[in-house]
């Protein structure tokens, strides 16, 4: 018989047969991400070629090849590449060098090269990449150890009750799903290990995994159909998610449906104490139960923040020289978190105050607490912009599926309204915003997680509702600001009690990603007390503003008042800019000092007793909130002459002078004894702010009745925590 073909039909043959053809002669790779890595989407790229694993030279390398990598991997592309071993120097053999892609390429292998293990390159010049966060959905990608078979990358995963009376929340033990071709299967456990389960586990946000009745799982076992994956994944336990680990050979099938004589895997995890529904036993005897030695501070969500720790009775920074995903996942786990997500660098969260007490830290992933890895004692050369920071994986808790903004113009603002039951059923309502603040919307924002508060609203008129803007749901709520949801904050419970009824003054807030951060210089404090003797002549304005205690009413204008004086020292260590709340149509213009308030009440002064009683106050109005300096390379945006726009950049700080009306305590009727001089900022919460801990200052202070000593200033938490062994680590 002949063969009859149009030209047309023919070129098209013959070119499909030709890709086909050229596909299969290309090398079959599979990639990695490797090394130190911050992040698990980021790290020396690995290329697993003849059963060995082995790296790629940066020469010629572009962000057109990183594309084609990231691609590869399963993300959606590239945001940066990294040349000279960032990710720190891989092992074995240097399969790729000069690779030349175009960006459209499937796979590295398709992309020109020197050809495989072709390279005078040494591993100082490993390259690295940094790729999107976002995945492509359904991606599946060409497993080379099992013979070209396409399977489902290992990303969606389930940790699955045995029923649905069981699923409460966080859900902490059930069969572990992957889903393959949009089917759940499960995992055969012949060679499954601890360490699987200790990544799974760390995943999904627990610390830990313990032992579970397997006596229940294997009677189930025996009654239902089981539906296997068919691949073992190996993990070595520090990994930040299952899908980093290797995969193994794809298991025989069986006709029963069984994989020999395992089980479907299933995993039991131990949650943190905040996440547990009682003290977890488990969580006890795993890491430290008494006060931790590490803190996170300065983030905007739940398991993240500026990673301090505790020495000599002192909290301080870790620097960020050689931090990573390891070192960061033994801080989250210490804290009661899972893994971490991304080790932070470059005081990403904010910068810290006092020493630096951590640099260069290497940890094994074992270790119970980041200071039982090694870590170098000399921080020489390390400033608070290099303070390291982590974001942790946390349980799924359903906090955000119980909460809304409604009406706002973006979603990061709106009128409150939580899913409350009434009646047996399950309805949406407002909260009354009586006392309503920014410590409640700051935990709002948190449930949310949408960040931080920038202003707390007690009339919502303004925004668009529906009928449930009139049926108030919560009422009295007084938060502490450490609550993970606002039913966590004290509330009248199902007696509401709102006088003046939710609508038009229902709760709300707006949220954002960032905030200031105001700490004030505590040792320019302690230089700069000193007391002074002045006549009432002199402080006729001082006293139209309160900053004299009530006795100096009484006085005539020849007598004195005694004065605690010292200058202070405000620095923004935060995000964002530290703004008065109200604009320049809302200041508060004094005629005698002719200035404009901008913030009525900025910082309180007050003089303790030793057991903690008032004896004498003071408060300093924001009559002029300015960049005074600012470090090095940024530059001053406000100032107050000419009725400007105040506020404090992010590196500025704003100092007021000790010979300043207001700056002072008037001690007058002070006796002489040992008490304690506090300087609170922003007390009334009127600014939102990343950290509010860090807004007082102590010091130890002696009056003789002539003279005055202030000494151990500190500012935040205690210097010396009571039971604490001093200098542990």
């Amino acid at each position: 018989a002949g063969l009859v073909c149009v030209s047309c039909s023919c070129r098209c043959l013959l070119l499909a047969l030709v890709q086909a053809q050229s596909e299969s002669q290309q090398p079959k790779i599979q990639l990695r991400l490797a090394g130190d890595k911050r992040k698990h989407y980021e790290g020396r790229l690995e290329v697993f070629y003849n059963n060995e694993w082995g790296t790629i030279c940066d020469d010629d390398f572009s962000i057109e090849a990183a594309h084609v990598a990231c691609r590869e991997l399963g993300y959606l592309g590239a945001v940066a590449w990294s040349p000279s071993a960032k990710f720190g120097q891989g092992e074995g053999r240097i399969w790729l060098d000069n690779v030349h892609c175009t960006g459209g390429e499937k796979s590295l292998a398709e992309c020109p090269s020197n050809g495989f293990g072709v390279s005078d390159c040494r591993h100082s010049e490993d390259v690295g990449v940094i790729c999107n966060q976002k995945r492509i959905p359904g991606h599946r990608f060409i497993n080379t150890m099992n013979n070209n078979v396409e399977v489902q990358r290992v990303e969606e995963i389930r940790i699955r009750p045995i029923s649905s009376h069981l699923k409460r929340i966080p859900v902490t033990e059930g069969y572990v799903e992957i889903k393959d071709r949009g089917k759940w299967r499960q995992i055969c456990d012949e060679q499954w290990t601890p360490l699987n389960s200790r990544v799974t586990c760390g995943m999904y946000g627990f610390p830990g995994e313990k032992k579970y009745n397997n006596k229940v799982y294997k009677s189930l076992s025996m009654r239902k159909k089981k539906n296997y994956w068919g691949f073992s994944v190996n993990c070595t336990g520090n990994e930040a998610h299952l899908s980093s680990c290797r995969l193994g050979k794809a298991l025989e099938p069986k006709r029963n449906g069984t994989c020999g004589r395992g089980l479907p895997v299933v995993v039991s995890c131990v949650p943190g104490r905040a996440f547990a529904s009682s003290s977890s036993t488990g969580f006890r005897k795993a890491y430290r139960p008494e006060q931790p030695l590490v803190r996170l501070r300065g983030g905007a969500n739940i398991g993240e923040g500026r990673v301090e720790v505790l020495k000599n009775g002192v909290w301080g920074t870790v620097c960020d020289d050689n931090w990573n995903l390891r070192a960061a996942t033994i801080v989250c786990r210490e804290l009661g978190f899972g893994s971490a997500k991304e080790a932070l660098t470059g005081a990403k969260l904010g910068q810290g105050m006092g020493p630096v007490h951590m640099n260069e830290v290497e940890c094994s992933g074992f270790e119970k607490s980041l200071t039982d890895c090694y870590f170098n004692n000399d921080a020489l050369g390390c400033s608070h912009e290099e303070d390291a920071a982590v974001r942790c994986n946390i349980p799924a808790m359903g906090f955000q599926k119980r909460i809304r903004l409604s009406g706002g113009r973006n979603p990061y603002e709106g009128r409150v309204e939580v899913l409350t039951e009434k009646n047996g059923s399950l309805v949406w309502g407002t909260v009354c915003s009586e006392n309503w603040g920014m410590i409640e919307a700051m935990v709002v924002c948190r449930q949310l997680g949408l960040g931080f508060a920038s202003n707390a609203f007690q009339e919502t008129w303004y925004w668009a509702g529906d009928a449930s803007a009139d049926n108030v749901v919560m009422s009295g709520v007084r938060c502490s600001g450490t609550e993970m949801s606002l039913p966590q904050c004290l509330h009248h419970g199902k007696h509401i009690n709102c006088p003046r009824g939710g609508g038009r003054f229902a709760a709300g807030v707006s949220c954002s990603d960032t905030a200031p951060d105001l700490v004030l210089n505590a040792q320019l404090v302690e230089q700069t007390t000193y007391l002074e003797d002045r006549p009432m002549y002199a402080l006729q304005c001082a006293l139209e503003e309160n900053c004299l205690s009530s006795t100096a009413k009484k006085n005539d204008h020849s007598s004195y008042r005694r004065l605690l004086r010292f200058s202070s020292q405000i620095h923004n260590v935060g995000q964002s800019d530290f703004r008065p709340k109200m604009g320049h149509h809302a200041w508060t213009w004094h005629e005698c000092h002719r200035h404009y308030h901008s913030i009525e009440v900025f910082t309180h002064y007050d003089l303790l007793s030793l057991n903690g009683t008032k004896e004498a106050e003071g408060h300093k109005a924001s009559f002029c909130l300015e960049d005074t300096q600012c470090d090095e390379g940024i530059q001053k945006r406000y100032l107050c002459a000419n009725f400007g726009e105040q506020g404090i950049t992010v590196g500025c700080w704003d100092t007021y002078r000790h010979d300043i009306d207001c700056q002072w305590i008037d001690i007058t009727d002070v006796k002489p004894g040992d008490y304690i001089f506090q300087v609170v900022i922003n007390p009334n919460y009127d600014v939102a702010e990343s950290d509010y801990t860090n807004n007082f200052m102590k010091c130890k202070c002696r009056y003789d009745g002539y003279r005055i000593w202030t000494y151990h200033c500190h500012t935040g938490e205690l210097r010396i925590i009571e039971g604490l062994p001093a200098g542990t680590f």
